[in-house]
């Protein structure tokens, strides 16, 4: 009886540590930018697998509201979020002190759709005079960069009488203007250019136009937070500064991708489909809500596994990657200046991974 006595009492110590350890976790709201599905794959799945845990972390992952990310993390409701580079860039230059942390996505995924029957085989000589559906919030970047390098004006500058190319903002449905009210429609790799197949229209019968082969490769998915955040001394009162939260955050997150990019279909079973509810099918996509997922996931893993990630760098935002999209949108007049220095830190990436950014050739 003493033999079980001491055992009982072990397992008493180690239940009460755990419980301790679990209430001791740092809570953390990462704001992503839209609502759940396997764009986020990477997260869901730190945060099911214990990779948040696992580093002191209790994440909640936010979904898209009516705001953007940057308004909600400005604001404080939440601590990080994720985000498209241009959008980060537009809002630093306006004051807004966000910072760049790690670059998911290490290439574009933005591309405009055309019905071949349309005409439009080079965006820059066959897009004057067309409709063009964009999308609202900074998203409408990757587009006004195109038309400005192509000598094009269009209805978003209002500096425009005359316009080249009619915009035509639309929420994200393409089944709202396509084919109907534009010519060409914005669409991602991994979600739209399936939906739109969805609704009659597969690769037989479009011309897909990516973006990055255009030269318009601005960076989408990023993890990002503001230097208050950053400055924390002691965040949260959990005895950890901003700048170490931010580090274990990221060291979880590429630990999540990773894994999420190598079980594709386990990600989709156990990781997205349960987060994902009326957002897994997509609207007008021609699959059910697994065979969506399963075409995103592998759409994502494409951008994932792109640029500093094939050199074993995850999440590493490559100087000449971030020095071309500042030009970029520095040339098309979307920016008036240099970002600051401040705009981008290695340091907590550094230290999730154990790497200097001065190393990456």
């Amino acid at each position: 009886m003493r033999k079980w006595t001491v055992v009982l009492a072990v397992l008493a110590m180690a239940t009460a540590s755990l419980g301790m350890a679990q209430q001791n976790l740092i809570k953390v709201n990462l704001q992503l930018k839209w609502f759940p599905q396997a764009q986020f794959a990477g997260f869901f799945v730190a945060k099911e697998r214990g990779f948040f845990r696992a580093q002191g972390l209790d994440v909640t992952l936010l979904p898209a509201g009516d705001q953007s990310p940057i308004q909600v993390v400005q604001s404080g409701a939440a601590d990080f979020g994720t985000t498209w580079i241009a959008d980060l860039l537009v809002a630093r230059e306006r004051g807004i002190p966000v910072v760049h942390l790690a670059q998911i996505f290490q290439r574009s995924g933005f591309t405009l759709v055309a019905l071949k029957s349309t005409g439009v085989k080079d965006l820059c000589k066959d897009l004057k005079g067309k409709s063009v559906g964009v999308w609202p919030s900074g998203n409408e970047y990757p587009a006004v960069a195109l038309f400005r390098k192509c000598g094009l004006t269009s209805s978003l500058d209002p500096r425009a009488a005359n316009p080249d190319v009619k915009a035509v903002s639309y929420p994200f449905d393409p089944s709202l203007v396509f084919p109907d009210k534009v010519q060409l429609v914005s669409a991602m790799t991994y979600n739209e250019v399936n939906q739109i197949a969805g609704l009659g229209y597969d690769e037989s019968k479009v011309d897909v136009f990516k973006l990055a082969d255009e030269g318009i490769n601005l960076l989408e998915d990023l993890i990002f937070t503001t230097e208050r955040v950053l400055n924390e001394r002691n965040f949260k009162g959990s005895g950890l500064t901003g700048r170490q939260v931010a580090a274990r955050l990221i060291r979880a997150s590429l630990q999540g991708w990773d894994w999420a990019v190598k079980n594709q279909a386990e990600t989709v079973e156990k990781y997205v489909l349960p987060f994902c509810g009326n957002t897994c099918k997509g609207s007008g996509s021609r699959a059910d809500a697994k065979g969506h997922q399963t075409w995103q996931m592998a759409e994502i893993a494409k951008l994932y596994n792109a640029g500093a990630t094939t050199k074993g760098w995850a999440g590493f935002l490559a100087p000449a990657d971030f020095q071309a999209s500042v030009k970029l949108l520095r040339d098309q007049g979307i920016l008036t200046k240099d970002p600051p220095r401040q705009a981008v830190d290695y340091g907590p990436w550094e230290e999730a991974t154990g790497k200097k950014a001065a190393d990456y050739k």
